[in-house]
This record gives C-alpha cells, structure tokens and sequence, in this order.
C-alpha cells in the first residue's frame, strides 16, 4: 500500500465501494487513509470532494 500514490490510494478506496468488493479490502484501503490522515489534512479534503 505504501507505493500507492494518496491521489490512487483514494480513487482505489472509491472503486472498491463502488464495485463492492470485499469488505475486508476495503477497511485495509481506508485503514491505510486514516494512518497517512494523520501526517496531512489533505485526505479529509480528497474524500469528502471526490
């Protein structure tokens, strides 16, 4: 996860709850968010806005 850019990161999380994928893909995408939310405000931004 950590080779992921932030910006495909979110649009990866985003895709995931769009095509259901596996609720445990998708809480391991958003655990990822929330550890990199905490080094920048901009994650808040991109999934509220995307």
């Amino acid at each position: 996860m950590r080779q992921l850019s932030d910006e495909l990161l979110v649009d990866t999380y985003h895709a995931a709850i769009e095509y259901q994928l596996d609720p445990d893909f998708i809480s391991l995408i958003y655990a990822e968010i929330e550890r990199r939310s905490g080094d920048s405000e901009q994650f808040t931004y991109q999934m509220v806005v995307v």
